[in-house]
């Protein structure tokens, strides 16, 4: 309600404003022509057009439209209601006018300031920080009365809004489009050339097996030769381990970059599916999954040496349902992601905490429990719970978390951008989902509900 409120108070502000402007029959109609043309006509030259013809055709003034070239810092003209539109500003020659930030005449005509936002600022920009977009300059206007000239002044407002507006909107067509190209970049050169490394691994895979196998030949023909005397014995044991170790080492590391490998390759097929950006939103793939070992499993395995270097123990039983036997729907790459930004978060905040008997605990904890008729009846939700010991997130903070950019006070020397949680909400809520948090005994539960469908 504060909000309508503050609505209200501006539309009577400017209801007010309007009754002591007390603009004429004609100008009241050169504005709404203007407002009417620019949002009709697409491109900006063509608005520049508009910005000249509106006070030609309504009062029989000559207009020329300045901008403002910020490189060379300099006034360009750019349209004239005689000659139309000259060109791109910056292939034209500087103006003999001088850029001011109030209306002076000079020449018998009137130059009135043009303030905006620049194509640069953020579209929610204080209103405070408007640049100098260029000049309006009307001729004749060294006759024109007091109030005329506040009209003009106020016409100009006008053109700087309408002119940060379209070109606010042309830089977000070509962004999109950006983004259209960028995705076919993304699938053609990252998406298609990373399953390549599957082949790789597979090849990689093939020679360790016959590694392995070169070493049971050796093992078993070192033996016969050791046996009967051709071999010393020590040398064969020697060798032998070496090898052994070396196929260790071989099959340790494979395992860590084919786990490696299929994480972030479930990530990048899942976060740029060309399906999201032609809808401008993430669309889930649903469908049934093993919960724990398709989705959990992987993301533990990813933090859990982290987690062991830094002290922090891992409870798999928080809840109450059977992980081996749930089966529910959901997109297993968006879901793994929201695992992978709770294991990242509980890494970043768990803290030692003491329980009732004095003893210190520093622990993760993870689980799921069904909630009867949580969406409804008949409707049964499942509750995935992440834990992490600490001291309890503050009330005004809480419901905070999970805004886009949003950094508790205590997160003061931690690395991160305040995204994660954001992330996790959207993921979630396209799955009909809802996400949460709650303080508990030692620490913080954040949790996610789905439907069990």
């Amino acid at each position: 309600m504060e909000d309508l409120a503050y609505i209200f108070s501006r539309v009577e502000d400017k209801k007010q404003d309007y009754v002591r402007y007390d603009f004429s029959n004609v100008q009241d109609s050169a504005l709404k022509t203007f407002l009417d043309l620019a949002q009709e006509f697409e491109t900006l030259e063509d608005l520049y057009r508009v910005c000249v013809a509106v006070p030609k055709t309504h009062f029989g003034l000559d207009t020329n439209l300045y901008l403002m070239d910020n490189k060379r810092e300099a006034l360009v003209l750019v349209c004239t209601s005689k000659e139309g539109y000259q060109g791109s500003p910056d292939k034209l020659s500087p103006a003999s006018i001088k850029p001011r930030h109030e209306a002076f005449i000079e020449n018998k005509s009137l130059f009135t300031p043009i303030f905006g936002k620049t194509a640069t600022q953020d579209v929610g920009a204080s209103t405070k920080k408007q640049a100098l977009l260029g000049m309006l300059q009307v001729t004749p206007g060294s006759k024109l009365s007091e109030s005329e000239k506040f009209y003009f002044q106020k016409f100009a407002n006008r053109i700087g809004y309408s002119i940060f507006n379209r070109v606010l909107k042309q830089r977000n067509i070509e962004h999109l489009k950006f983004i259209e190209s960028l995705v076919a970049d993304i699938e053609h050169n990252v998406i298609v050339p990373n399953m390549a490394f599957r082949l790789f691994l597979r090849r990689l895979e093939a020679k360790i097996r016959k590694n392995r196998e070169i070493e049971s030949v050796l093992q078993e023909k070192c033996s016969e030769l050791a046996e009967g005397g051709t071999l010393d014995h020590i040398w064969q044991e020697r060798v032998m381990a070496e090898l052994q170790e070396v196929n260790r080492g071989l099959e340790d590391e494979y395992s860590n970059i084919e786990r490696h490998n299929r994480n972030i390759s479930l990530f990048v097929e899942s976060l740029f599916r060309r399906s999201h950006f032609k809808e401008g939103r993430f669309v889930p793939h649903k469908r049934l999954c093993k919960f724990k070992q398709e989705i959990i499993d992987p993301q533990l395995e990813r933090f859990k040496e982290s987690f062991h270097s830094r002290g922090i123990a891992i409870d798999e039983h928080q809840g109450g349902v059977p992980d081996e036997s749930l089966v529910a729907v959901a997109d297993v790459g968006l879901i793994s992601q929201v695992y992978a930004n709770l294991f990242s978060n509980a890494l970043k905040y768990t803290r030692t905490v003491h329980d009732g008997e004095g003893n210190p605990r520093t622990f993760v904890a993870f689980g799921q429990e069904v909630l009867k008729d949580y969406f409804g009846s008949g409707q049964d939700g499942i509750k995935f719970n992440v834990f992490s010991t600490g001291p309890h997130i503050p009330p005004d903070e809480r419901d905070r978390i999970f805004e886009e950019g949003y950094r508790g006070v205590d997160a003061g020397g931690v690395p991160g951008t305040g995204h994660g949680l954001s992330f996790v909400k959207r993921a979630v809520e396209m799955h009909d989902g809802v996400v949460g948090y709650e303080p508990t005994p030692l620490g913080n539960n954040v949790y996610f509900i789905l439907p069990r469908e």
